[in-house]
């Protein structure tokens, strides 16, 4: 396709608007839809060669590929690929005792906190406990009502 071509199908009637409106309402949006009507279609084709030359990259190399069933592929050695279940069973052995010694020390954490605030709210209870047994001498205590 030639530029005039990719030029005259970007510059409609709505694009034009668009455009018009962008730069009355915040003008980055009215240059940018310009940029749009004039390279528009050179932005697409080069992200998508961008997109082709990464994809052909990585093709080869098996990253984002996994077997449903085994977690990868098999690669056709049967040795390698028993030691590879073996070490991600073994793996995954580890990831569960440390969930299971992560789980415990939460509670132990717990149990911490749960102790510590029992022991604030019974020295609280013991200072209230105090200030109410020797209070001021006229017997008004902090739970008398004020009778004014």
């Amino acid at each position: 396709m030639s530029h005039s071509a990719t030029a005259k199908s970007s510059w409609k009637g709505s694009h034009i608007a668009l455009m018009i409106l962008g730069f009355i309402l915040f003008w980055p949006l009215g240059l940018a839809m310009l940029a749009y009507m004039i390279w528009g279609d050179e932005m697409r084709e080069m992200f998508r060669d961008v997109k082709t030359r990464i994809d052909r990259e990585f093709k080869g190399s098996g990253c984002g590929r996994r077997h449903r069933a085994h977690g990868f592929e098999r690669t056709g050695n049967v040795a390698f690929d028993e030691y590879r279940k073996a070490e991600l069973e073994r793996l995954e052995e580890e990831r569960r005792k440390l969930e299971t010694q992560k789980e415990e020390f939460e509670e132990f954490l717990a149990e911490l906190h749960r102790a510590k605030d029992k022991e604030e709210f019974d020295r609280f209870m013991a200072a209230r406990h105090n200030a109410n047994q020797h209070g001021p001498a006229g017997g008004a205590g902090p739970e008398t009502s004020y009778q004014g």
